[in-house]
């Protein structure tokens, strides 16, 4: 009988950096933020150091001292006062068995700075891009979200590749002339090569799937006449949770930082006229990588592609005005700032009892006239909000009449599927309907209608 070999857990410790420049609720926010992330890569955070410096020290980001302290408290055993960031049951294990084996850093730090205090404290270093990167990495499925993180990827690595061989020493550095591309040439400057070489070859693949999604999205817009919103905002907002509600839809919902990367197109239900797709786009975060930035456009594309874009906040979150203006920057950055915005303040019932819900709520529309305040696990806020999307697509549509005779019945179904009919009156030569849809729609059916052919 076999038995089951448990997975070892992952134990790590938190260091940031505090410059004066930075108030303490946004540095504490920040640290909070690493350590959810920490929580999704499957890592248990067993003890946070912070440092109040004038600036980085250019040499290992951390100062001599905190760097010893962090040593020290890597080497020694632990008493159980030091585990402080997680409710983790500790009765009946043996203090010795938790291993610290990573440093994760609140902050983007050179390949130098990762390399000498990873030498000094004696663990592997892991700033914030890479964390951010190893999870998309890890939470990405489909073929262009692979194909953009890995491009993010080894765009950090190519100018890390030269301090890891530092840290593995002269052993392998050095390649001779043979087999090679010349005398003397370094594995380093090879595998660089090769990075290169893969990012365009990424990067041709993309632009490939771009222009072929495109194609598709116009082709399938052309045909049926759909209109869309895209759903952004920060990560771990109750984007995926609303995208759910507003489609009776299966997609993921996780209570984890970037639990959704793959962008997900639904249709709105129950369908309306006209028909309208929501799209769910990857979170945004606070220094999100820039080349994550970049590598998601595509992902992004989504967003400068809707007419109505819905900005899912999390209002039980004390730093959601952070939140809400890295959302603003990003958007920005891609060119959808422009696009009009619908502000949806999600998660009210997180926020307290019923009277403090009702304070909130109130504070909330006294500074945001225009926004909504919800619950997205509240059917009847769904309905609310399912109203207020389906009237912001309706209040350009115009009423018509057509006229459809009855050799010209294999329309009907048509004129359905394009428009929302009010009325419908009939004579010996055919049927007149009052609909009410797009100017556009209405005058090609009335066309194609007269031309007899259906395409």
């Amino acid at each position: 009988m076999q038995k089951e070999v448990k997975e070892k857990p992952n134990y790590a410790i938190v260091a940031a950096v505090q410059i004066p420049s930075v108030t303490d609720i946004e540095f504490e926010a920040s640290l909070n933020e690493l350590r959810e992330l920490a929580k999704t890569l499957g890592f248990t955070v067993v003890k946070t150091f912070v440092q109040k410096r004038a600036g980085y020290d250019v040499t290992a980001y951390l100062g001599a001292g905190k760097r010893q302290e962090i040593r020290d408290y890597v080497n020694n055993e632990y008493e159980i006062t030091d585990v402080e960031e997680v409710a983790v049951n500790f009765s009946g294990l043996n203090l010795g068995d938790i291993e610290i084996n990573t440093l994760l850093v609140d902050h983007e730090i050179s390949p130098s700075q990762a390399r000498n205090l990873e030498l000094e404290v004696g663990c592997v270093v892991m700033d914030r891009t890479m964390v951010i990167l190893e999870i998309f990495h890890r939470n990405a499925r489909s073929r262009a979200a692979r194909a953009q993180v890995e491009i993010a990827r080894l765009g950090y690595m190519a100018p890390r590749m030269r301090e890891a061989a530092k840290l593995a020493g002269s052993q392998g550095r050095q390649r001779s002339g043979e087999g090679g591309r010349g005398a003397g040439e370094s594995q380093t400057e090879l595998d660089r090569r090769k990075i290169r070489d893969r990012i365009a070859e990424l990067q041709l693949e993309i632009v490939a799937m771009d222009a072929e999604r495109k194609t598709q999205r116009a082709r399938r817009q052309e045909r049926q006449g759909i209109a869309g919103i895209a759903l952004v905002g920060y990560t771990n907002a109750g984007k995926s949770t609303l995208m759910r509600a507003l489609t009776g839809s299966d997609v993921l919902v996780a209570n984890k930082l970037f639990a959704t990367l793959d962008t997900t197109v639904r249709s709105l239900y129950p369908e309306s006229v006209p028909r309208i797709l929501v799209s769910d786009t990857v979170g945004f975060i606070k220094n999100l990588p820039h080349g994550l930035v970049a590598s998601f456009k595509s992902t992004l594309d989504e967003a400068l592609d809707a007419s109505l874009l819905l900005h899912v906040i999390d209002a039980s979150d004390p730093g959601f005005v952070r939140q809400l203006e890295v959302t603003n920057e990003v958007l920005e950055e891609i060119g959808a700032n422009v696009v009009p915005r619908l502000r949806i303040f999600n998660k009210i019932d997180y926020v307290g009892d019923e009277a403090a819900q009702v304070e909130c709520e109130a504070a909330l529309r006294a500074k945001y006239p225009d926004c909504i305040v919800m619950s997205a696990r509240n059917p009847d806020d769904v309905t609310k909000l399912h109203q207020t999307i389906v009237a912001f697509f309706q209040q350009d549509l115009l009423e018509a009449e057509l006229f459809l005779p009855w050799s010209a019945q294999q329309w009907r179904g048509k004129i359905y599927a394009s428009c929302q009919v009010l009325e419908e009156r009939s004579d010996n030569d055919g049927a007149f309907l009052k609909v009410r849809g797009e100017a556009e729609a209405i005058n090609r059916l009335r066309e194609q209608i007269q031309g007899g052919a259906l395409d």
